[in-house]
């Protein structure tokens, strides 16, 4: 028999066709075809699983995704020794944990820097940000890769991990498990990136899209409210009228098909009804000096937002970063492929490092850090070398990821880019084990499976919890 390969099951590109055929030959074939692979080993690792380290030590988990493309030298992985066409301008600073260095832009993560778990080779192999989005917010490659502009649907249709969090977590009553905001992540043309619903899983599993305009300093939050013309009491007969409807539909036993698309009605109009739905969502409660520490941008209020959410019960609150009508075509957002030392110093840094920060200073505060997971994610890095620009262009051979809270062990980090931060060196990390990791978290075992429509099994992760920086 041949040697045991010691790589993960197949979850990504670069398989050969030797490592395959290994694989074939134990059983590993099963898990290529989505099937459940060998009964006992699957038991095996459940109850491996519940007992790892970290397992489930996360009530909740928020996501802040830098959408664009962050540069991996001038955040988390700076490269002080390499050459001006790499370095860039900005260096690196010290944090609060001896001998670690991040990116000068960011002096208010420095100081919870022992918080912090850094992923120095991440890696997607996917230079598209349509594409390799889908694998970060997935967890499984995209087919083919460098799709840009691609659209959602098969094969292409693996659920987003917060519609598997939706999909496997009850939720509150009032509130779904998994939340987005302030918008859905699209490109220049508006293409809506894919892997951001819930795929095979259905609509009903889709995590809620609460969309806003966080823009002003003084705004107040997301407003729960029915139309003017719709007075409270009335809206209240309504939502008796549509209880009395699916009590007579049950019994006359046509209620299974309505059961689904009623229960979001009436989640939707608890939302209107509901005092504590409208708290959730009123940043005017908190104090002006918090929101000072979060900075009053719209990145800050949507992090601020989320951090609301959280504590209302919601389990993921995905957060993106804002795209205004107005962000320039040649470097939108995060997508610095011209002018990136002062998109940087002026537009992008400065409310990320607060945001950031300020979240996690806020959870600590409250003694909710260690059970709320915080990522800081984007789909890409950037190329090691800058363009005729003055910007880098798109790199997704290895970048960086931050994560915090929830189990994570601070003050850490793991793997390595090589000299130029152009390729991983040690410690690679793939969006499937990002995925295993944050299931792991929650306490969703991420050999659990959900089964597509035509009732065939899928593990929900294929990728390996990353135990170093738990």
């Amino acid at each position: 028999m041949p040697p045991f390969p010691t790589r993960t099951p197949p979850a990504g590109p670069g398989w050969k066709r030797r490592e395959l055929l290994q694989w074939g030959s134990i059983g590993g074939w099963s898990l290529l075809a989505g099937g459940a692979g060998l009964p006992v080993s699957r038991a095996a690792e459940r109850r491996a699983g519940a007992d790892a380290v970290g397992f489930g030590r996360a009530k909740s988990c928020v996501v802040l995704f830098l959408m664009g493309g962050a540069p991996q030298h001038s955040t988390w992985d700076p490269k002080p020794g390499a050459i001006a066409e790499i370095r860039g301008q900005f260096g690196p600073i010290s944090t609060s944990v001896p001998g670690l260095q991040v990116g000068e832009l960011f002096p208010c993560t420095a100081q919870v820097a022992d918080r912090l778990a850094i992923l120095r080779a991440v890696s997607t192999g996917d230079n598209a940000h349509s594409s390799s989005g889908y694998a970060m917010l997935t967890g499984v490659p995209h087919v083919p890769l460098n799709a840009e502009n691609a659209q959602p649907g098969a094969p292409n249709d693996w659920p987003a991990s917060a519609a598997i969090v939706q999909h496997l977590s009850p939720g509150s009553s009032l509130l779904p498990a998994a939340v987005r905001l302030p918008h859905h992540i699209f490109n220049t043309d508006q293409s809506t990136w894919p892997g951001q619903d819930a795929g095979f899983l259905g609509r009903a599993s889709d995590p809620w899209l609460l969309r806003c305009q966080p823009v002003t300093p003084d705004w107040a939050g997301v407003t729960f409210s029915s139309t003017h013309d719709v007075a409270h009491p009335r809206l209240l007969a309504r939502r008796q009228l549509l209880a009395e409807f699916e009590t007579r539909l049950r019994q006359e036993g046509h209620g299974s098909r309505w059961e689904a698309y009623g229960q979001r009605q009436l989640q939707a109009l608890d939302l209107l009804t509901e005092p504590r739905a409208r708290e959730a969502a009123d940043l005017s409660r908190e104090p002006a000096a918090l929101r000072d520490r979060y900075g009053r941008t719209p990145f800050g209020n949507s992090v601020l937002l989320a951090r609301r959410f959280v504590e209302a019960g919601v389990r993921l609150v995905q957060v993106n970063w804002y795209r205004g009508p107005d962000e320039p075509s040649d470097n939108p957002c995060w997508d610095s492929h011209t002018d990136e030392t002062n998109r940087l110093r002026n537009v992008l840094a400065g409310p990320a490092d607060r945001a950031l920060a300020g979240l996690l200073t806020d959870l600590e505060e409250r003694g909710r850090l260690d059970e709320t997971l915080v990522l800081c994610l984007t789909e890409f890095g950037r190329t090691p070398r800058f363009n005729g620009r003055a910007g880098r262009d798109h790199w997704g051979s290895v970048f960086s990821i931050v994560a915090a809270g929830g189990g994570v062990q601070g003050g850490r980090v793991h793997g390595a880019s090589d000299r130029d931060g152009a390729q991983p060196a040690e410690g690679l990390v793939h969006p499937a084990d990002l995925t295993a990791t944050l299931y792991h978290l929650l306490g969703i075992e991420p050999t659990s499976e959900v089964t597509d429509s035509l009732g065939r099994p899928f593990p929900i992760s294929r990728g390996r919890v990353i135990t170093e920086i738990l």
